[in-house]
């Protein structure tokens, strides 16, 4: 009897702390994507003077019905549905991946699955109201009039995910192999 009190008293799963602080990173990358694409909407209308806040730095109010650099933005439609279905799955993925790895020490690993995964959540969300995602950070070259194509909070989260999953596949899951 007293070995089963011990374990009702036990501490929580350790793993199951570690997934929900990274299911906790990921909630707050859409809270703050969200967030300020809400502040943007209020703001601009979609082809307002771009806002300069350096030389470099605008903001613009941008809607996107394609993917990265508006790759099929120009299609007949088909895209809104190809892009959620795919966001929908690779977020469901990127959960059970999370989950499967909750007990391994990869704080890499889980640190840009977690911000892919706001990311691209963030993005869905503006798929499934919309039909487009709204982008609103414009970077400027003009020494060499260059615009970057405009984008958001879950953009530069999936890129920093996606930075951080390079990484540990360069370095940190060479390691667990060499054991």
């Amino acid at each position: 009897m007293e070995e089963q009190t011990t374990k009702d008293n036990a501490s929580p799963d350790p793993g199951l702390r570690l997934f929900v602080r990274w299911a906790a990173v990921s909630a707050i990358v859409v809270l703050l994507d969200q967030l300020t694409k809400w502040a943007i909407s209020k703001w601009l209308t979609a082809g307002d003077t771009p806002i300069e806040l350096t030389s470099f730095l605008y903001i613009v109010r941008r809607h996107n019905e394609g993917a990265a650099f508006s790759f099929l933005a120009d299609a007949s439609g088909w895209q809104r549905w190809f892009f959620i279905t795919l966001a929908s799955a690779v977020s469901a993925y990127i959960v059970h991946w999370l989950w499967r790895i909750r007990n391994e020490d990869t704080q890499i690993l889980s640190a840009g699955l977690a911000l892919v995964l706001g990311g691209a959540v963030g993005n869905l969300a503006d798929r499934i109201n919309y039909g487009y995602v709204i982008d609103f950070i414009d970077v400027y070259f003009s020494r060499w009039n260059y615009h970057f194509p405009a984008f958001n909070i879950a953009d530069s989260a999936i890129t920093v995910g996606a930075v951080l999953l390079i990484i540990d596949a360069l370095f940190s899951s060479d390691k667990e192999t060499a054991k």
